[in-house]
């Protein structure tokens, strides 16, 4: 309790500029495969049961995999649009979960979702979020204004053909709590 103590007001002394050149732990824990599963099994238990698999997170793009089986397949022998959308869905959650790092109290929701679904998916499909530097320019909005702020993010699903098969859209609200 004591080391917690001094390690918060160490990083209550440091500037905004000297906290965001600091390694972000949060994205080692997003490519640590056990770690993601144990966040998963809390928090996203049907991505768990999905398989789900976090490929890549930066802080421009994230990428995250889905597979074709039992678990996501519907009488169609297509991958389930809910799968779908909840694996889409975590490519854009874990881009806006590494800009919220270290801006305290930030809430986000979902307040709209659009799909195309373009293709039947019956293969492996990678659902991929570039949408990064725009997400983050948004909450720091949110951060600063105190208002809530909309932000619409795009996630793109390819299967390993190279075929487009969903392209989702997600208006995430962010707004600071006091």
């Amino acid at each position: 309790m004591k080391y917690e103590f001094k390690r918060n007001y160490y990083l209550r002394s440091l500037t905004y500029q000297q906290i965001n050149a600091m390694p972000n732990k949060l994205l080692a824990t997003f490519h640590s495969r056990w770690k993601m599963a144990l966040y998963m099994l809390q928090r996203l238990p049907t991505l768990l049961f999905w398989g789900v698999r976090v490929k890549k997170v930066t802080e421009q793009e994230g990428v995250v995999t889905l597979p074709y089986g039992w678990r996501t397949q519907n009488p169609f022998r297509s991958i389930y649009f809910a799968a779908q959308c909840g694996a889409a869905e975590l490519s854009t959650g874990l881009l806006a979960l590494t800009h919220l790092h270290g801006k305290g109290k930030v809430s986000m929701l979902i307040t709209r979702v659009e799909a195309d679904f373009v293709k039947k998916a019956d293969s492996l499909v990678t659902f991929t979020c570039t949408d990064g530097d725009a997400m983050r320019a948004a909450i720091e909005e949110a951060v600063q204004t105190g208002t809530a702020v909309a932000f619409t993010a795009r996630s793109v699903g390819v299967q390993a053909t190279g075929e487009i098969v969903a392209q989702l859209h997600f208006t995430w609200s962010f707004k600071s709590k006091p």
